[in-house]
């Protein structure tokens, strides 16, 4: 308010510090007067000083009256320090609400943006001492940083920047560097990036100046179609991990997990692993299926294979031949019921055969595969755990397929380890 005014004391010159003017006049229901009259005419305003533009920075508006606002931005590199915008207040003497802004080369911080530049502290003036600032560059999954240097100078072994492939001091050193010579570019292969710089006590120098860029990188080969097994995995990226198993009947031959590894080429930490039937072996699982070796190719050199099928004791298995295709003269599998060979033996295989079925008195089956002839075949037999139970009325061994639970009736028992030698 320029003021408020009554009686006969004809008022002061007013000057407005505006564009506008707003006039209001007010009489009540008591004694009339003369009133007022007033002359104005227009008179040019003051404006606010210029205000000075940051040192790499740049400012935005030119118009500098009441109210008009002024903005500033800083070049990339540099953090804005202040206000961005700053707004010319009424008044006699006319002033800007907050001080202009500066511009300046910060120690450290973190940048996201796919493409950005970092500057040592002070640039292009020179760094202070005694100084350890770490800058993150934090891209998209699958994408790395082209690293180019446009300026470097520092005190040579003493003053140094590194570059690290990856966001831990643990990471992967990419280069170090100290003196006056332009480093060469650098491309890392993770989408988080550290840059390092430490100063000493002594000589101080201009620093550096780089500027990155993201790029896409590649994906790892693609481990699928992996034959009779699974891949198991949310992607193929840097960092990533794909978990490999194998279908029942197959052991994994490698490493069963696999990791992404950094680089320009791009490929696991490990080969691929593969699923192959093996030739014999220990098998402890309630149920499955016993190959023949490289099945379902057929089987090629001579060889002989042991398995060794072992369930709970209390329990007997059952094997079903469900398919047997051998040559004739020369392969064969036999089949004993216990773990050594001077168990008795459930039978010997060989040529087409299919659906043969057989029980085991034991919780423990050995099955051989012998093959000396020219030519090949391929085999499977499938297994299952079966509860062995006596009948104490009958005297008889029986079975109870696929059951685990122990649960029989008043006439059956398990049969105790004590009368395992009765027939």
């Amino acid at each position: 308010m320029l003021g408020s005014f009554s009686g006969t004391t004809v008022p002061a010159l007013l000057n407005s510090t505006s564009n506008q003017l707003y006039l209001h006049f007010y009489s009540d229901i008591s004694v009339s007067a003369a009133g007022f009259h007033l002359e104005y005419k227009t008179v040019g305003l003051s404006s606010c000083p210029e205000p000075a533009v940051p040192s790499n920075g740049v400012k935005t508006g030119e118009r500098y009256l009441v109210n008009d606002v002024v903005s500033f931005q800083c070049e990339p590199g540099y953090a804005l320090q202040g206000h961005a915008h700053i707004s010319c207040m009424p008044g006699t003497v006319r002033r800007w609400n907050y001080p202009p802004p500066l511009c300046i080369a910060q120690c450290g911080g973190a940048v996201e943006d796919m493409e950005g530049v970092i500057l040592s502290p002070g640039f292009p003036g020179n760094y202070p001492s005694n100084m350890d600032c770490s800058w993150k560059i934090a891209l998209p999954v699958g994408f790395g940083a082209h690293i180019q240097f446009l300026n470097f100078s520092t005190e040579p072994n003493h003053d140094f920047i590194e570059i690290r492939n990856g966001p831990y001091e643990t990471s992967r050193m990419m280069g170090r560097f100290s003196g006056s010579e332009l480093p060469s570019a650098l491309l890392s292969t993770s989408h988080e990036t550290t840059v390092y710089f430490h100063s000493d006590h002594s000589q101080n120098r201009p620093g550096f100046k780089l500027e990155y860029q993201a790029y896409e990188l590649q994906e790892c080969p693609d481990p699928e179609p992996f034959g009779n097994g699974i891949v198991r995995g949310a992607g193929y990226n840097v960092g990533q991990s794909v978990t490999f198993e194998c279908l029942p009947g197959y052991q994994l031959m490698g490493h069963p997990v696999l990791t992404c590894q950094h680089g320009t080429n791009r490929n696991w930490d490990h080969p691929l692993p593969r699923c192959e039937v093996p030739c014999g072996g220990n098998i402890t699982s309630f149920n499955g299926t016993v190959y023949s070796p490289g099945f379902p190719s057929p089987y090629s050199s001579s060889q002989d294979c042991v398995w060794l099928i072992t369930v709970p004791i209390g329990h007997g298995v059952r094997l079903n031949l469900s398919l047997l295709q051998t040559e004739p003269s020369g392969d064969f599998i036999t089949v004993w019921d216990g773990p050594q060979k001077t168990a008795p033996q459930l039978g010997a295989f060989s040529r087409s055969f299919a659906k043969k079925t057989m029980h085991s008195s034991s919780n423990q089956v050995l099955l051989k595969f012998h093959h000396e002839s020219a030519m090949g075949g391929i085999f499977a037999i499938a297994f299952s755990e079966r509860y062995t139970y006596m009948n104490w009325k009958s005297g008889r061994l029986g079975f109870i397929a696929g059951s685990t639970s122990g649960q029989v009736s008043d006439l059956c028992r398990p049969l105790p380890s004590q009368f395992l030698h009765l027939q």
